[in-house]
């Protein structure tokens, strides 16, 4: 049996989200050296809240879900909740086990979204 969930895989061959926001408020990328994924997000800061954030994307299905649905969820939402965000978040979210590796791999648009929020 697979690891991925139905979930995982419509995210990531129907990633939600996709492209760069136009006029950003701010825009991050990040990497994980270890197996070449990369992100890069934008986002656009309305009233203390993400008004839009959109990725772009390399990788496995883990990250490119990750990034799809982390996106979806934050949508609206007010920065101040965002920044507690975590790893148990994330795992939740995503629904499945992972390991080591493969946890590093859906941690990486978390990475992107706390370096859009660091300074608001």
């Amino acid at each position: 049996m697979s690891i991925y969930s139905e979930l995982i895989l419509d995210n990531y061959e129907n990633p939600r989200n996709v492209g760069v926001v136009k006029k950003p408020s701010k825009r991050v990328s990040v990497s994980n050296p270890l197996c070449g994924d990369a992100i890069s997000m934008s986002v656009r800061i309305k009233k203390g809240r993400v008004a839009e954030i959109k990725f772009e994307g390399t990788g496995c299905a883990i990250s490119q879900a990750s990034s799809s649905m982390l996106t979806e969820y934050v949508k609206g939402k007010e920065i101040v909740l965002l920044k507690n965000l975590d790893k148990k978040f994330i795992i939740m979210m995503l629904g499945v086990e992972l390991g080591v590796n493969r946890l590093k791999c859906a941690l990486l648009p978390l990475e992107a979204l706390k370096k859009l929020l660091v300074e608001y």
